[in-house]
């Protein structure tokens, strides 16, 4: 069975949007990871 999809370019959109979106949200996470054990490192010293 196969299945034939039409990816219609406002899809494709979507889908971009949707991975930046994802991709984003964890370099923001990271930053804020990374942030919080700086913060404490430099409050214990």
């Amino acid at each position: 069975m196969k299945k034939n999809k039409k990816v219609t370019a406002s899809q494709r959109k979507y889908e971009k949007g949707q991975i930046f979106v994802k991709v984003m949200a964890g370099i923001l996470a990271l930053l804020m990871v990374v942030a919080a054990g700086s913060t404490l490192i430099f409050a214990l010293l």
